[in-house]
């Protein structure tokens, strides 16, 4: 696995994710990868000790993680980085970035190229998001 910085912030987490019901009882750790039927505000009491968050991708066409990830910003303010994992297709850069993702985690056979050419595929958007544009 390589990992893709989507944020521009060049520094991230090299921790090993823990699955989250793992996690819970243990709180041993301060990465952990969130399955989609975890709800976002779960981790409320949680978001000051977590460093990074693993967000799971299991199909392309699936966007749950897309939601969760702009929850964790938007709503419960997490300034942690935040990871995006599984079937991704370069395409879905900009919107990862635009809703919160840090890094993606990519196969070793991936490209980066062709994700570095879209994430400057488009300079100015009509709507507002929930991170700054880099």
């Amino acid at each position: 696995m390589k990992l893709f910085d989507l944020s521009g912030r060049k520094t991230l987490e090299a921790a090993s994710p823990v699955p989250f019901a793992e996690w819970k009882d243990s709180q041993q750790g301060t990465a952990i990868s969130l399955p989609q039927d975890v709800e976002v505000e779960e981790l409320r009491p949680y978001l000051s000790s977590l460093t990074l968050i693993v967000l799971e991708f299991p199909v392309f066409r699936d966007g749950r993680a897309f939601t969760q990830a702009r929850s964790l910003r938007e709503y419960e303010g997490y300034k942690g980085e935040i990871r995006a994992s599984g079937h991704l297709l370069p395409d879905q850069a900009i919107h990862l970035r635009r809703c919160g993702f840090d890094s993606v985690a990519l196969s070793e056979d991936a490209n980066v190229k062709d994700w570095e050419e879209q994430l400057g595929r488009y300079q100015f958007y009509y709507q507002n998001t929930a991170v700054s544009p880099v």
